[in-house]
């Protein structure tokens, strides 16, 4: 294919700049900022008290519930432990610090379970104070409400990427609000022959759409701040064009109706600054993605609807596949560079949590929306995609959590900056943990193993306390399928056998998988600290088999070291190894099964025996349909 000169066709390929400002305001600092915390009131903390919103006050309590709960179970479950630790040990330190580390690991899991429960409960009790669908659907919109929807994308390729946009576009147009909408491709791209790609499945969408829809395309030659930068370039040229924008990933879809919604809403909202939809995962077959698929589907939604439930107005915004009012976004959420060297300083990678903070500091809420249909995304074809992109989500995320002690951020923001942080940090500790355990256990005198946990210096009481442990991590899922069984929804998944199965097939594989997740988040969040070069790759959109010769690259320095210390512990304590192979096993045969689930055949042959089925491939919707034609 011949490349087109570029600066003959970017030109015309967008409407007139209308110039506004954007400009960051420089971060307080961390230390700074907590002195601040300390001992001065901020203008957001004397608004916080003067005129709370209708919802705060069910927020504070439930934020109470949630706290008291995690505090109460792990001060029980550290007495417990504290108990069964040698009274007369000689290694004191050692048990202090498994005690410590044991106290914010349950206390992690006992958020995440309670969140899951709220979640539970939401799907049998309507909450009226979340903002829902039912609330702003039917409102009129007038010609003010101008509305842009931007894709920002980089290196993608062009045909997913613009068969999805043109699935989005036709549907739009079949609405009657079509004529408030504008579309941005927004590129990134410096590869020339994906850049000519984009250029020409731009204008051959262009001529599909005709008049039905404003389509424009912008080439950026300056590409700094990555996608955070793309926005706010946007925003500077055009932002004062709209009153909202909605911002889509290179995978989202979205139909028509939904998008006229999210305005609805806003409409209806004033104080709104940012609504978030639940994007549904779909579109990839490997055996990975429909796993992870089917999760979220099943799981995931509890998980979903248990953050709204206690972050209401101060929700997540996760960088697409929702909608934000342009002009406060303009003025109060540019993003200034963290000041210092080294990995967690410089431009912020994971932007989204912070534009959230920040909006809600400038006094616009964030909400939350799960009743939302017609949101869709794509996950990670294989483990190796998935574990790329959570590279980069560890570091921003680090990075976030400078930020924590900023002046004017809410708490549940602040929340929002530790949890993202501890997502990743919590598998160094998990394997610090396991690790000191099985330490002071050796270094003690021997005596008989008599249960599977006595080598990780364990009694039946502390045995009790890791049982109830795992039951935290595993009855989120079996609410999730009572839940789908519940409201009589199983047929959508293949019927009740099918959904038991799947939700069995889908455990034993995030079982399988959990030690490696381990051990790569260990090694992204030991990266990140120590500021070694971050590769910025976006993830495979399409399914991508793994090579043998690939997989054992990348995991063979984990699974020779993992070989050997089995080796080793087998020959001086050998009883101890049959209690390692639950971590031990999956990490030496991480290789084999990252190339196993990557095949899209298996996940095709699993499809048609109705295993990991979803609704939406059950009946593929609409838009989804238009998207794969």
């Amino acid at each position: 294919m011949k490349p087109y000169d570029i600066s003959t066709i970017i030109r015309p390929t967008t409407p007139p700049i209308h110039r506004g400002s954007m400009t960051p305001r420089p971060w307080t600092g961390f230390w700074r900022g907590l002195w601040l915390a300390l001992f001065r009131s901020t203008a957001a903390d004397r608004e916080a008290h003067n005129s709370p919103p209708s919802w705060k006050g069910a927020a504070s309590r439930r934020r109470v519930a949630l706290m008291a709960i995690a505090v109460a179970s792990t001060s029980i479950a550290a007495t417990l432990l504290f108990h069964t630790q040698t009274v007369n040990s000689p290694h004191p330190l050692l048990h202090f610090i498994q005690l410590t580390l044991f106290v914010l690991l349950f206390g992690w899991v006992t958020v995440g379970f309670v969140t899951a429960l709220m979640g539970f409960w939401m799907q049998w009790h309507p909450d009226p104070h979340t903002l829902s669908l039912a609330t702003g659907h039917h409102q009129v919109l007038d010609e003010n409400a101008r509305t842009a929807i931007i894709m920002p994308i980089c290196n993608e390729p062009a045909a997913p990427v613009f068969a999805g946009l043109r699935a989005t576009c036709e549907s739009l147009a079949e609405g009657k609000h079509a004529d408030l909408f504008d579309v941005y491709v927004l590129s990134d791209t410096y590869d020339p022959v994906l850049r000519t790609q984009e250029l020409v499945a731009w204008i051959a969408l262009r001529e599909q759409l005709g008049d039905r829809c404003r389509l424009y395309y912008r080439l950026r030659q300056q590409r700094s701040r990555r996608k955070a930068g793309n926005v706010a370039d946007f925003c500077r040229r055009w932002g004062k064009n709209y009153r909202y924008m909605v911002v889509l990933d290179a995978d989202s879809v979205m139909t028509g109706e939904t998008v006229t919604a999210l305005v609805s809403l806003m409409e209806m909202h004033p104080k709104a600054g940012i609504i978030q939809t639940a994007p549904r995962a779909c579109g990839v077959q490997t055996l990975h993605a429909r796993a992870q698929q089917f999760a979220g589907r099943v799981t995931g939604r509890l998980f979903t609807a248990g953050m709204q439930y206690w972050q209401l107005g101060e929700s997540h915004y996760w960088g697409h596949n929702a909608i934000i009012r342009v002009e406060p976004f303009m003025k109060h959420c540019a993003l200034a560079k963290l000041p210092g060297n080294g990995g967690l300083s410089g431009e912020i990678l994971s932007h989204d949590f912070v534009e959230a903070a920040l909006m809600r500091r400038a006094g616009y809420y964030t909400w939350l929306v799960t009743d939302l249909e017609g949101s869709y995304e794509q996950q990670p074809s294989n483990l190796l995609e998935e574990l790329q992109r959570d590279r980069r989500w560890c570091q921003g995320n680090l990075m976030n959590f400078r930020l924590i002690t900023e002046p004017g951020f809410r708490p549940a923001h602040r929340a929002m900056l530790i949890t993202g942080a501890m997502a990743y940090v919590s598998a160094p500790l998990w394997l610090c943990f396991l690790l000191l355990s099985l330490g002071v256990r050796l270094l003690e005198p021997h005596t008989a193993v008599a249960s599977p946990f006595a080598w990780l210096g364990m009694s039946s009481t502390l045995e009790l306390l890791w049982a109830f442990t795992l039951t935290l991590l595993l009855l989120p899922r079996v609410l999730a399928v009572l839940t789908v069984i519940g409201k009589d929804e199983q047929a959508s998944y293949g019927g009740s056998a099918a959904l038991i199965k799947s939700a069995l097939l889908e455990t034993v594989l995030s079982a399988l998988q959990a030690p490696i997740r381990m051990m790569a988040h260990t090694l992204f969040v030991l990266t990140a600290l120590t500021g070694l070069n971050l590769e910025w790759k976006s993830p495979m959109r399409e399914a991508h088999s793994i090579l043998w010769r690939d997989a054992l690259r990348r995991f063979m320095p984990m699974m020779l070291p993992v070989m050997l210390g089995l080796v080793v512990t087998f020959l001086f304590h050998r009883d101890a190894v049959w209690w390692l192979l639950p971590t031990g096993l999956p990490l030496m045969l991480s290789a084999p099964l990252t190339v196993f689930t990557s095949e899209s055949r298996w996940g095709l042959s699993l499809r048609r025996h109705r295993w990991l089925l979803t609704p939406e491939e059950r009946t593929i919707p609409a838009v989804l349909a238009r998207a794969w034609t």
